[in-house]
């Protein structure tokens, strides 16, 4: 007869089989799970800022903020030292070229002044008694040429009177040969009274001119010195405005100082700082806009200065046409500035993202779903509304433009 055999209780070598196929399956579903919660970043919709590509004209142009200066400053540095004696005028007021804004003092010039005025003395008397001296040699050379002409003329007289009795035996050869030696020597002291005022003519001609040279020089040193005792009148060197003064009553002011600047109010510029990013495409001449009251005032880049600092570099603009009647040095305008030509392109709104992606990739919205993908783009020209987009992007697709920094690094944002 046939015996029922009991069923045998508990995990059979099958069942072992089954387990470990059930863990791999639990093991993989854990991993798939576990690698998709690491590219994916879930947050509301509503926080975030969605806005759509589209297609219309890209405007190349930045907006810029600038403050309005005096078009041209002029600096005030001190000719001369010396103690502040005067302030005749203060910051603020308006000057005319000329004014004397501060009184300065200096003893040492003074002293100098002094000692000029006695050596210039001295040569001027030097001068004078050396002309004296001259006029008398003169008129002593010109009396005694006269006299040794006089005597010449009269000897050779008696000496042609006296060759001939002689040659008619009636006087005696001694006579004869006195006269001749008496007319030779008067011709030898001509000859050298007539040198010697020559050479005193010529020392005179050659010695006086010398000296009055040194004169004028001794004269216009003095002028110099004279000019430097005015600049301790510190004088306005333009009409403007006194735009700032640092000087007091009893400070000493030392040869070369600054002490303040005049602003030259017949016009304005305006100074902007850009980012250094645009350093390249930012050119003299380039137009720009300012909207003030309703109203467009022009202007154009007058100078573009190549130090970069703290990231910026610096631009002059000045107005082309009309300016805003309620103007001041000081105020601050937005400008737009024209970089180039309009024309058609893709358009991104600028937004945060920007700050975390350097316009390199963005996120996506898919259409039809809660889930944005991560997606590379290439962006070109920006302006104060919009990037130019390149490439990786097509009209009417939606993007995430709010901060990144929140999101890691996932590739996929789902929308709640």
């Amino acid at each position: 007869m046939d015996i029922q055999l009991e069923k045998k209780k508990g995990l059979r070598p099958k069942h072992y089989g089954y387990i470990a196929i059930g863990l791999l399956v639990l093991f993989v579903g854990y991993q798939l799970i576990f690698s998709s919660s690491v590219s994916t970043f879930r947050t509301e919709k509503d926080k975030l800022s969605l806005a759509e590509i589209t297609q219309g004209k890209f405007d190349d142009y930045i907006t810029i903020n600038g403050n309005v200066a005096p078009i041209a400053t002029i600096y005030m540095d001190a000719y001369e030292g010396g103690r502040v004696d005067e302030k005749l005028i203060e910051e603020g007021a308006i000057v005319k070229k000329g004014d004397i804004i501060l009184k300065l003092s200096d003893i040492s010039l003074y002293e100098q002044i002094l000692q000029s005025e006695s050596s210039l003395a001295l040569k001027q008397n030097d001068l004078r008694s050396t002309k004296l001296t001259f006029d008398s040699r003169q008129v002593d050379g010109r009396r005694a040429l006269a006299t040794a002409a006089t005597d010449l003329q009269r000897l050779k007289r008696n000496y042609e009177q006296n060759a001939a009795l002689y040659k008619e035996e009636l006087i005696s050869k001694e006579a004869y040969q006195l006269s001749k030696e008496n007319y030779e020597l008067s011709q030898k002291q001509f000859d050298i009274v007539k040198i010697q005022t020559e050479n005193d003519d010529e020392v005179r001609e050659t010695s006086l001119p010398v000296l009055e040279a040194d004169l004028n020089r001794m004269q216009k040193t003095l002028g110099m010195v004279y000019q430097r005792l005015d600049h301790l009148n510190v004088r306005a060197p333009a009409d403007g405005q006194l735009g700032f003064l640092d000087a007091e009553i009893g400070q000493n002011i030392t040869k070369g100082q600054r002490i303040g600047q005049v602003n030259v109010l017949t016009d304005y510029k305006i100074e902007a700082d850009i980012d250094e990013h645009y350093i390249d495409r930012v050119k003299r001449d380039l137009s720009a806009v300012l909207e003030r009251n309703g109203n467009e005032f022009k202007l154009r880049v007058r100078k573009v200065y190549p130090e970069v600092r703290n990231g910026r570099f610096r631009v002059d603009l000045v107005f082309t046409d009309d300016k805003p009647e309620t103007i001041r040095t000081g105020q601050s305008y937005n400008i737009k500035l024209q970089l180039g030509e309009s024309s058609d392109a893709l358009l991104l709104p600028k937004g945060s993202f920007f700050q975390s992606t350097g316009g390199q990739w963005i996120f996506v919205v898919t259409p039809g779903s809660d889930e944005a993908i991560r997606r590379n783009i290439r962006v070109g020209k920006q302006n104060s509304k919009y990037y130019e987009v390149l490439e990786g992007l097509q009209a009417g697709e939606e993007v995430i433009t709010s901060n990144y920094d929140s999101f890691g690094e996932a590739e996929r944002i789902v929308l709640k």
